[in-house]
């Protein structure tokens, strides 16, 4: 079918072109969106810059038309002539150690010197610039030095023009013969793997080792061994000449599964979410820059089999892992932004410091995960994930606790909590100060930074202790806001600020409302005593705008209780609790905790105080523990 006719069809509304030819065709630059070419014959068709989301391809052929074969075929056997003649030539001079002649003996053996040398560094390093840059050095230093032995020796035979005479020629033909077995090489190797690329194997005429050594090099280079990519690159660049094109292509949630993509060009394409499942010949394609160059990620996306594999640190932003097997694997430090894994099984997998941005985790199974510093936004989609219990922790030598959540080894997410539990996080400002941490400062900067961004919404939300002299102040900000340019807004006030002498502290202070004290008393407490660290009663300053009715004795204690954190919290939350967070957190649940709307007594607080002692009491707690918060709540 023409390409014509096919754009005409589509135009019309026609998106079924399965088992169609389009041998050769041209559809450069066109919108073919959503377009079913499932089985088509799409070998030499250019779809270079086209618009191709959620196009299907499935058990499609690409590659290379018969004419373009029988050209690089052609094209192979004159590098192969070409290899085999500086074969010959370099040969020539290792015939010199049969002669009679002093001089070319030696010339010969230092012939054979360079290319043992140089074989042993093709096998051992590969062949890249800096081989050949080395290659090239160690013949003229063969060179150099047989220049001076012979001159030396001619000398002492009195025939010191003979002599210079001979060492420049040994000197050329000493280099000629390292540069001869370096393009030899070069020449065979690229001949062997462009055939090899796009046609299988040749016959290989003779057993001379140096042919043997360029089979070698050319089938490791296209087996993916790093230590001839160059081999690889300049091979498949010449194998995909003429063959399917999908340049600069947007390839947005296209599936190529069961098709067959050898000599095929993806160069510069945007294969975000592209489906790669039981797809042929992938690695003989031209991936450039893309993730398909690594043949580890290649195997992955072909098999969906990455169990107890180890991805740390892998580029692996967009791909398309639906309903993979990755458990037990490991991603740390690890870019999956953009990437499906929906229905995933990532059970008990290492998500350290995982990029999950915009990932779709949707029905993703994340039972035992260790999910430490994983970045999750609001647009990683966490529906329906299937999880019992996760880790927050990485275990070290120094410590192994792993951190669990529940932190009740007996208890388990039900379905639907982990997404609730885990929300939280998402969508807010954390303001991380990690060293000479000044309340004061820290009080009067969010207070302006809230005063100047009516449209963030900012609330705060939570108030950590991490470490010695370090603090972290968590914000809830409206989806829309730039969290980054709220942060650089904050702290380059907070610097400002710590700045400045005791006294203009002291009268900015005076300018502001009691807010500012109540946050810095706030910040003060959660430095000294972080286990008294809340949610809910900092809004009365964390939002910035009325005091709904918290009040603060000692550590602070709201009208309804949202979120604890820190290091062994014991958390008490009241009616529309979110979360807790932090290590080792305990969580109990009062339907009776005063509401936010309405102010305080003072027998409100006693009342509310033995309420909160008679949760302690009753909560399913280590005895230890139990007294350890009777006391805090004796101490307020």
């Amino acid at each position: 079918m023409k390409a014509e006719e096919v754009l005409r069809r589509y135009a019309e509304g026609e998106r079924d072109f399965r088992r169609v030819s389009l041998r050769g065709q041209s559809f450069k630059g066109k919108d073919l969106s959503g377009a079913d070419f499932s089985e088509a014959d799409i070998r030499g068709a250019n779809f270079t810059n086209a618009y191709l989301k959620d196009a299907k391809f499935c058990g499609a052929k690409a590659g290379l038309q018969r004419r373009w074969q029988t050209g690089l075929t052609v094209m192979a056997l004159l590098l192969s002539a070409v290899s085999g003649r500086l074969c010959r030539f370099s040969g020539y001079f290792v015939t010199f150690i049969f002669g009679s002649d002093p001089a070319k003996i030696v010339v010969g053996w230092l012939a054979i010197g360079v290319i043992v040398v140089f074989w042993i560094i093709v096998i051992s390093k590969g062949i890249n610039p800096g081989v050949f840059a080395l290659a090239f050095a160690g013949a003229v230093a063969f060179a150099v030095a047989f220049a001076f032995v012979g001159a030396e020796a001619f000398a002492f035979g009195g025939a010191v023009a003979i002599a210079f005479a001979g060492a420049l020629a040994g000197a050329e033909a000493i280099a000629l013969a390292g540069a001869i077995a370096l393009a030899g090489i070069l020449a065979g190797a690229i001949a062997f793997a462009v055939v090899f690329a796009f046609g299988g194997a040749v016959a290989i005429p003779g057993a001379i080792a140096f042919v043997l050594l360029c089979a070698y090099v050319s089938w490791q280079a296209l087996a993916g061994d790093e230590k001839y990519t160059l081999i690889r690159t300049i091979a498949l660049t010449f194998a995909a000449t003429g063959g399917t094109s999908f340049y600069n292509a947007n390839l947005t949630d296209a599936e190529f599964s069961q098709a067959s993509l050898k000599s095929t060009d993806f160069r510069r394409a945007n294969l975000t979410r592209t489906c790669w499942h039981q797809t042929q010949k992938l690695d003989h394609i031209r991936p450039s820059t893309t993730y398909l160059q690594d043949k580890k990620v290649r195997q992955l996306l072909i098999t969906g089999q990455g169990q107890d594999q180890n991805f740390n640190s892998k580029n692996l932003q967009g791909v398309n892992l639906q309903g993979a097997n990755l458990a037990d694997a490991s991603f740390i430090g690890a870019d999956l932004s953009e990437a499906n894994l929906q229905d995933a099984d990532l059970s008990r997998a290492k998500l350290v410091q995982t990029q999950l941005d915009e990932a779709d985790l949707t029905g993703a199974t994340l039972t035992g995960a260790t999910i430490e510093d994983w970045s999750i936004t609001s647009s990683t989609q966490l529906q329906g994930i299937r999880c019992r219990y996760v880790f927050m922790r990485l275990p070290t030598k120094d410590d192994p606790n792993q951190r669990r959540k529940p932190d009740n080894w007996d208890e388990e997410f039900e379905d639907g909590d982990f997404a609730d539990f885990i929300k939280p996080i998402v969508d807010t400002l954390d303001l991380y100060h990690n060293q000479g941490v000044d309340p004061r400062a820290i009080a009067i900067s969010f207070k302006r930074l809230a005063e100047n961004n009516p449209d963030a919404g900012l609330e705060i939300v939570a108030m950590e202790k991490r470490g010695k002299d370090k603090f972290l102040l968590r914000a809830a900000t409206a989806p829309e806001s730039d969290r980054s340019a709220l942060s650089a807004k904050y702290f380059t006030t907070y610097n400002q600020i710590k700045a400045l002498a005791e006294a203009e502290v002291q009268k900015l202070l005076a300018e502001k409302d009691s807010r500012i004290s109540s946050l810095e008393n706030m910040v003060e407490t959660a430095l000294q005593r972080p286990s008294f660290y809340t949610s809910n009663q900092i809004q009365e300053v964390g939002s910035m705008t009325n005091n709904p009715g918290g009040f603060s004795v000692g550590g602070s204690v709201g009208g309804d209780i949202r979120n604890l954190q820190g290091d062994k919290n014991r958390a008490i939350q009241g009616d529309n609790n979110q979360g807790v967070l932090g290590d080792n957190n305990q969580v109990t649940q009062s339907q009776g905790a005063a509401t936010a709307e309405e102010p305080l007594t003072k027998a409100d607080v006693i009342a509310l105080l033995a309420e909160l002692d008679k949760l302690v009491r009753g909560a399913e707690l280590p005895e230890e523990a139990k007294e350890e918060a009777t006391i805090a709540l004796l101490s307020l």
